[in-house]
């Protein structure tokens, strides 16, 4: 049976162009040879006519194929279980899990599962921890009496340790956090573009919200207990940088941030930020490099939450039939913003 959760034009094209981020999602199957594929496969590909597209290995097998030497497709269905037994021992852990550890307890070489690991989620297996601490962090400070009961509460053996890496991945201290951002300064300035008046809002660290048709009202309600201020020349350089970002998005601005979401969000964030300008990722394609690929409507949600329109570039994402899927600031906008990347 072909598969029924993507289309065989997609899984043509990702064959076709060797796609790793497709491999575990189908295989396939070569008529002329009995043998089925991962899509990444590096042999020579056959015509179209004698390929066919199956779920799985298993479906692959039943339909009488067998499993090629060469890409041992086989091998990536035991590659997801590992990094997912590997995802179950770091959520489950009270501390970071030493990386030879955790490539002991699901059978890998640590080299080798680090790589197989960062390539799964986008993130490596230490920053998938230190991300989901801080998750709890973040959450914990807003319902713990004291920072230091929250720190606790997160997972950190010490406040130290905690100061040593949480707080700058929340991107203001703890106890700003606890406060909703109190003692922050946010600098912001609206900037005209091609596609109408942009907010641009940093701290200190970085961007913290860009977006269209928004003014220091709607800031002030995302960040009610810190300090808004005009951005005026301090913020003047970085909001030159993010407008050419929207007039000439193929130069790659490289720009400082200061976001946070949760461990799977940020994972999404960062694969469209890897993105080559004048490509595109599916909703399903970034669930998969974030290391959930059943999660592809969370994928869709976290482009949703994406607090820095262009900068981080959702708008290279779309659904798994090519069509365009929704954009926060009108579907018009991403059009432009593709055309401009080269994307038809």
């Amino acid at each position: 049976m072909e598969t029924e959760t993507i289309n065989p034009d997609t899984a043509w094209t990702a064959f076709s162009a060797r796609d790793r981020s497709f491999d575990g999602r189908f295989v396939v199957a070569v008529t002329s040879t009995g043998i089925y594929c991962k899509p990444s496969c590096p042999a020579r590909h056959p015509k179209r006519e004698n390929v066919r597209f199956y779920r799985d290995p298993a479906d692959a097998r039943a339909g009488g194929f067998r499993a090629c030497l060469r890409c041992k497709p086989d091998e990536v269905g035991r590659d997801r279980i590992a990094v997912a037994r590997a995802v179950a021992l770091i959520e489950a852990a009270e501390d970071i899990v030493a990386l030879d550890d955790l490539a002991a307890q699901v059978g890998y070489a640590p080299h080798h599962f680090h790589r197989l690991f960062k390539r799964a989620t986008g993130v490596t297996p230490a920053a998938y921890a230190r991300g989901l601490r801080a998750q709890r962090a973040a959450r914990a400070l807003t319902e713990e009496a004291t920072v230091t009961e929250a720190i606790y509460e997160a997972g950190y053996s010490a406040p130290s340790r905690f100061y040593e890496g949480g707080a700058k991945r929340l991107g203001m201290t703890p106890s700003a956090w606890k406060r909703g951002g109190a003692g922050v300064t946010i600098r912001w300035t609206i900037a005209d573009t091609s596609l109408g008046a942009m907010l641009v809002a940093a701290t200190d660290k970085g961007l913290c919200r860009v977006s269209f048709d928004e003014g220091e009202e709607a800031l002030r309600e995302r960040f009610p207990n810190a300090e808004i201020v005009p951005g005026g020349a301090a913020l003047a350089d970085l909001a030159a940088r993010v407008v050419a970002s929207v007039e000439s998005p193929d130069r790659d601005q490289d720009l400082p941030l200061d976001v946070q979401g949760t461990a799977f969000q940020e994972a999404v964030w960062q694969a469209l930020r890897q993105i080559p300008i004048g490509e595109t990722r599916t909703y399903t394609e970034l669930a998969t490099i974030a290391g959930n690929p059943r999660a592809v409507r969370a994928a869709g949600t976290a482009c949703g939450a994406n607090q820095v329109a262009v900068v981080i570039p959702c708008h290279r994402a779309q659904r798994a039939d090519g069509s365009m899927g929704g954009y926060a600031y009108g579907v018009d906008r991403k059009i432009v913003l593709r055309n401009r990347e080269g994307v038809e």
